[in-house]
């Protein structure tokens, strides 16, 4: 009854806005239509399933709000709001965008996704020209067409939370990825991808699988040990015998007792050692990393000398 009133002081007062926020509709009043100079409708916080053919004749709407709601599909009636610049949709039940959508939102210059069901980006939505925000947060995408390129307005891209585990390739740049997220859980601090094309400003997309957790098997070789070693594996091996006369004696030698605390114990065969080589591993700085690239980015060096500068500084 509320919202009724409100869309006819609306109606009666030729009403360039109009809030229905949280009013439990579950329906959009038909009444709505009257309103051809609306150009901001907030219906976000109910429980609406659709909406009415009769919103095609809000000609004006620039901005239309039905985010938390029930939707399933985004609904057909929004094509014909040629006139829309920003459409949020967050937090509905969308499981596919209907290609023939975007075909007439020429002027869109945000699309709010984000905490739907969605599994593929249609390759139509790169044909809003002027979109500048897409937010794609928390759905269930696994790829990003490469059509995406065709966006050259887009400033943000939101990506997080879905299962991509890569991103296409539309150009060569070392795409640093925004400043502004909380967190990266995926470790990822830059992505080597081709988005050159692209006006991108800020892309957010942690939470995503770009790395896969790969375990390396433990490998156990012969190897070497010097005189230092072999006693120190002797002496230790003999302490866990509590019958050992080294049990008494080690206590007569602090710095040998201290040296041996020093030691490990070989999660394979439980045996003790004091020291161990990882001559094939080689641990990088993500850090040391993440600044070059910062740096060789906003640079002017060409590419040969982007990796001189690299190799001199890793032989550091």
């Amino acid at each position: 009854m509320a919202d009724s009133v409100l869309v006819l002081r609306a109606i009666r007062g030729n009403a360039k806005s109009l809030n229905l926020n949280g009013k439990k509709l579950k329906q959009v009043p038909v009444s709505l239509e009257k309103l051809t100079s609306l150009l901001s409708l907030q219906l976000k916080n109910n429980n609406i399933a659709t909406l009415p053919v009769e919103m095609k004749a809000l000609n004006n709407l620039t901005e239309l709000n039905i985010g938390n709601n029930i939707l399933e599909e985004v609904p057909e009636v929004l094509k014909e709001l040629k006139a829309l610049k920003k459409l949020h949709l967050f937090g509905n039940r969308i499981q596919e965008i209907h290609p023939s959508l975007y075909g007439k939102l020429s002027n869109l210059e945000f699309l709010g996704l984000r905490n739907n069901k969605i599994e593929n980006i249609p390759v139509e939505l790169c044909s809003l020209s002027k979109l500048s925000e897409l937010h794609l947060t928390s759905n269930k995408l696994t790829t990003i067409p490469q059509e995406l390129r065709l966006l050259t307005n887009l400033t943000q891209l939101h990506l997080a939370r879905n299962q991509i585990s890569e991103l296409p390739e539309v150009g060569t740049w070392v795409f640093l990825l925004s400043t502004r997220t909380r967190c990266f859980r995926s470790f990822m601090c830059f992505i080597y991808c081709k988005f050159n094309e692209l006006m991108l400003e800020e892309l957010y997309c942690e939470d995503n699988p770009f790395l896969q957790k790969e375990p390396v098997e433990s490998i156990q070789q012969e190897e070497v040990l010097s005189l230092k070693e072999i006693a120190a594996r002797f002496v230790m091996k003999e302490l866990r015998n509590r019958q050992s006369c080294i049990r008494d004696l080690i206590a007569q030698y602090p710095l040998v007792k201290s040296l041996l605390s020093q030691g490990g114990r070989c999660a394979l065969c439980g045996q003790g050692f004091l020291n161990i080589w990882l001559e094939c591993v080689k641990f990088e700085n993500l850090k040391k990393v993440f600044c070059w690239s910062t740096f060789l980015q906003s640079s002017d060096l060409g590419q040969k000398e982007q990796a001189h500068l690299l190799d001199t500084d890793q032989q550091k």
